[in-house]
């Protein structure tokens, strides 16, 4: 029977007769050594220590003989570690080897690579295979890849991952230095051509050209091209939330000012006899009117997305292999190309005054200017677009400056430099007698 869970020695020796039980009971106290001075005895269970000889069977090279060769021993009586005995450079292994021979049919495969099993042939028969991207395996013979951490990327190898770099358009790269050049050069030229409105806002030309409604425009364009500053560098909350909408708002701006002078140079040609209902819209009200309204609708756009989808910095890991793109997330897709479509349907209202005052008299027409400058906004957009939806990261970014840029810099170049260069180098032309001739 069995009390407090060990077994009585009834139990322990069940099996056995009364003279065995005896005999074992002498045997257990068995000590003494043979006459090589090797301890004899036995354990508890009547089992003496296991002492064996390791030997190798070695045939001779013309295969007539054959030897044993003691190569290393057991012995239970030693201490753990130091009970087995091998001395490798005693075997000889079969054909006459002395190299361990491989238990396998294929090369181990090392680390980057798994084992593929062979099919309809053993285990030990396999291929290596190179592990897939964004996976790897740091040992040999491994059976399984792994994925590295979200923020990480195999190396080379692919015996490791590395940290993942960080991607976006900073000042140092060229192609930020580039984009930084040209606006930094468009928003101080841009400066100092309101500055010469400014200095000469008496002459006929600055007051021709509707020297208020030009500030305006000229102070958008400004903003415009300096806020495309907040495109570069690594993205920040408080830039997130400026990067579209600022550029929404302040283009816009600049959009309907251009808009109004359009309507304003139209309406002051159309409206020639005493009766036409268009001569109620002549003053200096309109143009603001017009610029205000053009703005105000981007505006609530504006503040609307910013409210209920404020944009975001975000560490993008899966638009681009081994990199974490920072990004500015848009948060509302839908909000983004509202912003866009209004831009484009001012743009379109923009292009169709400009048409239809194309034939307006010379001295005083920008029609044919602001008509050439919409087809460059046009072609520039039709082609910023499809850009824009197949590439990111840092050049989405910097095609979206691009875009921004060359509209607005066709507007300085085809509008205010020739009446700058009117002002400046041709100043006996900047009369009202020479401007009244058609």
């Amino acid at each position: 029977m069995e009390v407090g869970g060990t077994r009585t020695m009834g139990e322990e020796h069940a099996g056995l007769s009364g003279c065995e039980i005896q005999l074992l009971h002498y045997v257990k106290n068995v000590f003494f050594e043979d006459t090589t001075g090797e301890k004899v005895y036995f354990d508890a269970n009547g089992d003496c220590p296991a002492i064996y000889d390791i030997l190798n069977w070695q045939v001779s090279a013309d295969g007539r003989t054959s030897k044993y060769v003691h190569i290393g021993y057991f012995d239970s009586r030693a201490s753990s570690g130091q009970d087995l005995f091998v001395n490798n450079s005693l075997i000889v292994w079969n054909g006459g080897n002395s190299q361990i021979p491989l238990s396998v049919c294929s090369e181990s495969c090392h680390s980057g690579f798994r084992k593929a099993a062979r099919k309809g042939q053993p285990l030990c028969c396999f291929d290596c295979i190179s592990c897939p991207k964004g996976e790897i395996s740091n040992q040999t013979d491994a059976n399984n890849c792994f994925r590295c951490p979200e923020d990480q990327w195999p190396n080379d190898e692919q015996h490791m991952c590395i940290q993942k770099s960080m991607d976006y358009l900073s000042y140092e790269e060229a192609l930020g230095t580039s984009r930084t050049s040209c606006t930094v050069f468009f928003s101080l030229f841009t400066k100092s051509i309101f500055c010469t409105f400014i200095k000469y806002q008496d002459t006929p030309v600055v007051k021709a050209n509707n020297r208020e409604l030009s500030y305006i425009i000229l102070s958008s364009l400004f903003l415009c091209f300096l806020s495309r500053l907040l495109f570069i560098g690594q993205p920040q909350k408080v830039i997130s939330l400026l990067h579209q909408t600022s550029f929404g708002i302040i283009f816009s701006l600049y959009v309907s000012g251009i808009l109004a002078k359009t309507i304003t140079v139209a309406i002051a040609f159309k409206a020639t006899t005493p009766d036409s209902i268009l001569r109620h819209y002549i003053g200096p009200k309109t143009p603001y009117c017009i610029a205000f309204l053009g703005t105000m609708h981007q505006a609530v756009l504006s503040i609307i997305w910013l409210v209920k989808f404020a944009p975001y910095p975000e560490m993008n890991m899966k638009t681009e292999e081994g990199k974490i793109v920072l990004e500015c997330k848009v948060s509302s897709v839908i909000m983004f190309y509202f912003m866009l479509g209004y831009m484009g349907l001012l743009a379109s209202v923009r292009f169709v005054m400009a048409f239809l005052a194309r034939k307006l008299p010379d001295r005083f027409n920008e029609a044919k200017f602001i008509s050439f400058s919409m087809i460059v906004f046009v072609s520039v957009w039709l082609s910023f677009i499809p850009a824009y939806l197949s590439i990111n990261g840092k050049y989405m970014v910097a095609v979206e400056i691009f875009a921004i840029l060359t509209p607005g810099a066709c507007i300085i170049i085809c509008i205010f430099c020739p009446k700058c260069y009117v002002i400046i180098l041709r100043p006996h032309r900047n009369t009202r007698g020479i401007l009244q001739q058609i």
